[in-house]
This record gives structure tokens, sequence and C-alpha cells, in this order.
């Protein structure tokens, strides 16, 4: 008789600062480990070449986005960069009770609003770091989808981001995005066999 195992769905919290590369870490995650769905959050922003509806985002008005606000649908929400941002609650909760594994790609000010939420009582948060200032300016650079000032206004607020790092179970500077997953999955591979999530019970006799 094979040993009973008794698993408990991961909601895991992967942010950071804008231009530190979280995105990419989170689509080699869901490349490797096919029992994590992301979860897709809303934006009143428009969208940025090559993001497309309902895979990166869900984009709304804030005709719609107010009233989903006042329904409470939201498991988080906040005003980033100038934009508003929202974690549908139903979607979440219905793969958590599934046994889906959840993955919320948030920005810091949405992570910590969901990390003081009463009603999620268990998850995995991570925070990647970038290699130094410069080179997170850098990237906000060279991907040329902001102007100047809001790269600025970016990198102002990675400072106040990172300061609460404290806030989070694990950090990950990504240097070397390789190294850097590897460094994530090993995380992810740790937690899974938490007693919280994982609970084996052993049969009295081995298999034959």
């Amino acid at each position: 008789m094979a040993p009973k195992i008794d698993k408990k769905a991961m909601l895991l919290i992967v942010s950071g600062p804008s231009g530190v590369g979280k995105g990419t870490l989170v689509k080699m995650l869901l490349e490797k480990a096919p029992s994590f769905a992301l979860s897709c959050s809303v934006t009143t922003r428009g969208p940025r070449n090559g993001e497309i509806e309902g895979v990166h985002y869900h984009f709304i008005t804030d005709e719609v986005y107010d009233r989903m606000l006042a329904e409470n649908d939201f498991l988080e929400h906040a005003d980033v960069h100038g934009n508003r941002y929202g974690t549908p609650r139903k979607p979440v909760e219905q793969m958590l009770a599934e046994g889906k594994n959840v993955i919320l790609e948030i920005d810091p000010q949405g992570a910590i609003a969901v990390m003081e939420n009463p009603d999620v009582v268990d998850y995995v948060s991570v925070f990647i770091l970038p290699p130094s200032y410069q080179q997170l300016r850098e990237r906000l650079t060279d991907r040329k989808t902001d102007e100047p000032e809001v790269i600025e206004r970016r990198m102002k607020n990675a400072r106040t981001e990172i300061a609460k790092l404290n806030r989070y179970q694990y950090a990950i500077i990504n240097d070397d995005k390789d190294v850097a997953f590897d460094e994530l999955l090993g995380i992810v591979n740790a937690e899974m066999r938490r007693t919280v999530r994982y609970m084996p019970e052993i049969p009295e006799t081995p298999e034959d």
C-alpha cells in the first residue's frame, strides 16, 4: 500500500520593483511546474506592446474598477505609478479550493496588502531584487515602454519598496535569470514539502 498524501495548494506571491524581471521568472516557473497557475490581475492602464488581454492583465475601465471595489471583488488593490491594479478574489479562491497552486505576480504594495489580508492565512512570499539600482535603471530604460519621468518615478518607488524587504519570507537577487530561477524553484520545492501543505500517512507494511 502506497503512502496516503494529503496535499494543500500553495499561494505563491512573487513581487519586486518594476523592471526587476519577476515576470520572466514566473514564466519560467509556469513552464517548469505545471501544477501552478497564474492569477490574472486587472488594471486601468492600457496594454503595453506584446501584452495580451486575459493573459498578462484584464484591461478594464475606471467604472468597472469602481464597481469591483464597491462589491469587495478584490483580494488586494492598489494605485501604482499612477494606474490602478487589483487581484480578483473569486478566481484565486476557486483555484486554491480545487487544489491548484496559484502565483500572484504583483507589485510590492499589492503583495503586502495580500499578506495583511486576514482572509489569507497561508502564503509563500518572495521578493525579487535587482543586483544594483544602476542595473534596475538600465533595465527600465532598455525595455523602452516608459517615458523618462515615469522611469524616475519607478526608481524612486523602488527604493521605498526595497526598504520593506523584511516583510517577505524570501529574497532573491536577479543578477542571472537562470541562477535566480534555480533559487526560486528551490524555495517552491521546499515549501511544497512543509507539513502545512504536505502530510503523508505511511502504511503499516510496505508495498509488495
